[in-house]
């Protein structure tokens, strides 16, 4: 008897879910302005997701192109993009890690399970880099180049539809 008391929190996580996906699949939202493109990345100093002795800068991610990917253990979308991440860090797309008001053990336990895509990632659990960003959610993703300079910003879910037909040109020409 006790179970029926879960019901309507499971049928609110489907329904968040559904909605988020639905959310972050519309072109519309896709095509958010950004006033960072053509910018550099904002300054910053936090610390590393996988090492709380570790503080990361620009510096560290800076030299090369990478997709810059804000995620968050508790974000329902980041878990649908998760696996075309692991799929684009196998051949060889340099992807560095925003984990965005998260816990250091949500994200350390989210990687574990579902792989880790990221070459690095910096920990922002208040969100600050995120708001220096711009950030409206997660998911989205920056593209920057190896000057540490951001070319385009890609606002909700990367599936293979979205990155075969727009982004891989945008990553490849960084």
């Amino acid at each position: 008897m006790r179970w029926a008391l879960f019901i309507p929190f499971f049928l609110v996580l489907v329904a968040g879910t559904i909605f988020g996906y639905i959310l972050s699949t519309q072109q519309d939202f896709e095509t958010l302005p950004s006033t960072l493109i053509g910018r550099s990345l904002p300054a910053f100093e936090l610390q590393a997701l996988d090492d709380a002795e570790v503080t990361m800068t620009n510096a560290d991610i800076i030299g090369e192109p990478f997709l810059f990917n804000v995620w968050g253990s508790w974000c329902p979308s980041c878990r649908i993009e998760h696996p075309v991440l692991n799929k684009l860090a196998e051949d060889g797309v340099r992807i560095v890690g925003l984990n965005y008001r998260d816990t250091r053990e949500g994200g350390l336990e989210w990687l574990e399970r579902l792989e880790n895509p990221y070459v690095m990632n910096v920990f922002d659990p208040l969100g600050t880099l995120g708001f220096d960003l711009g950030i409206t959610g997660a998911p989205e993703t920056f593209f920057v180049d190896a000057e540490g300079v951001v070319r385009y910003r890609h606002v909700g879910v990367i599936d293979e539809r979205v990155w075969e037909s727009s982004l891989a040109e945008v990553y490849n020409n960084l």
